[in-house]
């Protein structure tokens, strides 16, 4: 027995070197890499079951679809945020960390409003933290107090390393002057999913804390001096009972220790709607209602603002989820700091020697000699011992050990070792083998193996055309009819929707509340998807005025603001995945992807521009290469969408040729000759040209319904370029800073 084993170790000890330096080498490829990441999340999922519930003092509060049809449609006005402030420092929260962008000054009291009550909610003990983000294209900053946030000074190692951007977007001058901000970066990994988060992020040549450690060093009371940081070691805060130390990449990076996600099977953070929590504590602190429920108890705690709204939501995979609130992605990480529960990962040199030493001579020594059937139950076991160890270290310490390398490394030994023992045994191989093709055609299992597949979620990625609809100004109706009322009209409403999209072979996606969200081109293909994509809305446009028509001839049946309702509808086209999507035992058919969320921005952007239906270049294109002249459309610029980092050429469907009238077609030539001069920077020609058109325009200001359109849209941004004229980087391009 002994000398079996020195023969094999003598004939075999470069076997675990090549193999496990091989998979080294692979474990720096991004495939692997990628694979590594999901074995540490199905670890992170499994954990779940086992793991202590959330420290209570981590709320989350969400903006969600109840809020948005309910109360108030997103973006709301930004009084709302203020009240929102002003109302959970009554409830006498440490901190409200707004998960959202809040940098575009908008024309009102809104923004004014919100510095108040945050202002309020400081005098009262609870200080507010709001998100900011960096940005590759250039952004107009608003010059303003500074207000409390500073940069960190106490920087030890190479802050060019650091994560960062020449250029940022941070909170408008009135909320930055009375509350702290810091950046919600967080780079994808490259399959998608956000895992490591940057504390540190560079700007202007400073260094400022990310969104989480603003948060955590807001609710400590440490001032930006006071933090010291040593780039791949720690961030340290100072606390009188002793200093709490944050793990660290060399550059500036940490690993998130994802716990809590949303599920109903797991504790996971308590959770409350924007709407729910505004309500509660107006009815128990402001109006007093004797029978008022108690507000959620968001006394000391850390208060985590996010938006989830369909089709707008700051979502996305994350290490427990295919799609959970970002918002998540922060609390964790201050979850993390708060019960000290940082992910640690186990030094790559322990982990590789000690595989080769243990598992790859390990198992020349002990298995290589061995037969088959005790070679492969030996590799089985061992291989399940190391998954076992990964996976235990993950659950009771959250330390991280590799697996896909060493395990592709110990894998391959065997294969070779087990290919080894197989030649030395021919005999037996052929017996074998004889054996199974006496019994079973390959062809056969061939064919069996192919039928016998289990259906799988996910689809296929097809070009279509994503079509997203939605009221203007729902809430008003909300507020006008009473809830019978309003399933009434909402079910006359998108009866004709639906009617005319699949008239025209669209499939009907989903509706949300008022919104009809929809696609052509699947799950059959229709090679003029963008063209009757474009009849449709033109389609449904009409069939709406027959509606208003219809409500106002009614009299007193509706209020007046039911004769004014006006639809907003977005187009774009795009290769899309769709198919069934959702659980394994529930799913729907749908479309995912990024043309599909550009779909949904024009159409919340159209409002922007005076528009009632906005499409894409890309939609205009393969409408006119399926029925060229068939549809008027009017170019309206060029834009950068939220999320977007490459500018789109939008356009408004006017009309269907056949019905475009020659003021029509006037008003389109006339805008477009003005939005060349516009772009051209000839202020003056251009203003005539919009006037002119403005003119023609089939929407008019004072028309019910109306308050704008792309003409009077131009004239205000002309008169604002000529007025402040823009320097030599200006190329006609909008940047949307909202969704």
């Amino acid at each position: 027995m002994r000398a079996s084993w020195i023969t094999a170790l003598r004939q075999l000890w470069w076997a675990p070197l090549v193999c496990y330096g091989a998979a080294w080498g692979l474990s720096r490829t991004r495939v692997a890499q990628e694979q590594e990441w999901r074995t540490l999340d199905w670890r992170t999922e499994y954990r779940a079951l086992f793991q202590s519930p959330p420290d209570p003092r981590v709320v989350i509060t969400l903006f969600e679809d109840d809020t948005d049809t309910n109360l108030v449609p997103w973006p709301p006005d930004r009084a709302w945020h203020g009240n929102f402030n002003e109302f959970v420092s009554l409830e006498r929260a440490a901190v409200i960390a707004w998960d959202v962008i809040l940098d575009a000054s908008r024309e009102g009291e809104g923004d004014a409003l919100m510095a108040a009550g945050t202002q309020a909610a400081a005098e009262r003990g609870t200080r507010v933290v709001v998100a900011a983000a960096t940005s590759s294209d250039p952004v107009e900053v608003r010059p303003g107090p500074p207000g409390p946030t500073e940069p960190l000074r106490g920087i030890a190692g190479d802050a060019g390393r650091i994560f960062g951007d020449a250029h940022a977007l941070i909170p408008f001058p009135e909320l930055r002057a009375v509350s702290r901000w810091g950046f919600a970066d967080a780079p994808r990994a490259s399959d998608g999913i956000i895992r490591e988060v940057p504390l540190l992020i560079r700007w202007r040549d400073e260094v400022y804390p990310s969104f989480a450690l603003q948060t955590l060093m807001t609710y400590y009371d440490v001032a930006p001096a006071q933090v010291k940081v040593r780039l791949g070691d720690a961030i340290e805060l100072p606390r009188p009972g002793g200093d709490i130390r944050i793990p660290i990449s060399e550059t500036g990076s940490y690993l998130v220790n994802y716990r809590f996600d949303q599920h109903e099977w797991t504790g996971d953070f308590p959770t409350y709607s924007y709407r729910q929590v505004l309500l509660r504590i107006n009815d128990f602190h402001v109006e007093r209602r004797p029978d008022a429920p108690r507000p959620p108890d968001l006394g000391g705690r850390i208060v985590f603002v996010g938006q989830t709204v369909t089709g707008k939501a700051d979502a996305g995979p994350t290490p427990r989820g295919a799609y959970s609130p970002l918002v998540l992605i922060h609390a964790n990480v201050v979850h993390n700091v708060l019960t000290d529960d940082h992910a640690r990962r186990m030094p790559a040199a322990v982990v590789w020697l000690g595989a080769l030493l243990v598992f790859g001579y390990g198992s020349v020594i002990v298995l290589a000699h061995r037969s088959v059937t005790l070679l492969c139950g030996g590799a089985v076991l061992a291989m399940a011992g190391y998954v076992a160890l990964g996976l235990g270290a993950w659950l009771w310490q959250s330390w991280w050990i590799p697996l896909t390398g060493p395990l592709a490394g110990f894998a391959a030994l065997e294969f070779f070792i087990v290919g080894r023992r197989i030649v030395q045994e021919q005999r037996a191989k052929q017996e074998i083998k004889g054996m199974f093709g006496s019994y079973v055609s390959p062809d056969l299992v061939e064919q069996m193996v192919k039928s016998g597949q289990r259906p799988q979620l996910g689809g296929q990625t097809v070009e279509i055309t994503a079509y997203f609809s939605d009221i203007q100004g729902f809430s008003t109706f909300s507020e006008k009819l009473p809830p019978e009322r309003l399933v009434e009209l909402m079910n006359e409403y998108l009866t004709v929707c639906t009617d005319i999209v699949q008239a025209e072979r669209g499939t009907l996606d989903k509706y949300i509340g008022d919104a009809v969200v929809a696609m052509f081109g699947a799950p059959l293909a229709v090679p003029d998807h963008a063209l009757r994509a474009c009849v449709t809305t033109l389609r449904v446009q009409a069939a709406l005025a027959g509606l208003r028509a219809k409500w106002v001839a009614e009299g007193d049946r509706w209020p007046a603001v039911v004769g004014q309702m006006r639809s907003r509808i977005g187009l774009n086209t795009g290769r899309c995945v769709v198919g069934n999507m959702g659980s394994r035992t529930r799913f729907n058919y749908t479309m995912m992807g990024d043309d599909v969320n550009l779909a949904a921005r024009m159409e919340s952007g159209a409002k922007s521009w005076g528009a009632y239906i906005m499409c894409t270049e890309s939609t205009r294109e393969a409408c006119e290469r399926h029925g060229p002249g068939r549809v008027l459309f009017r170019p309206l610029g060029r834009i950068v969408v939220k999320g977007r980092a490459h500018p789109t050429m939008i356009h408004e469907v006017v009309a269907l040729a056949e019905d475009a009238t020659d003021e029509m077609r006037e008003c389109v030539a006339l805008f477009e000759e003005g939005l060349a001069r516009y772009t051209g920077r000839d202020w003056g020609g251009a203003l005539g040209l919009f006037q002119r058109s403005g003119g023609l325009e089939p929407h008019q200001r004072g028309m019910p319904g109306i308050s704008n359109n792309p003409s009077l849209v131009y004239l205000h941004l002309t008169e604002s370029l000529r007025a402040h004229e823009p320097g030599p980087e200006w190329d006609g391009v909008f940047v949307m800073s909202e969704k």
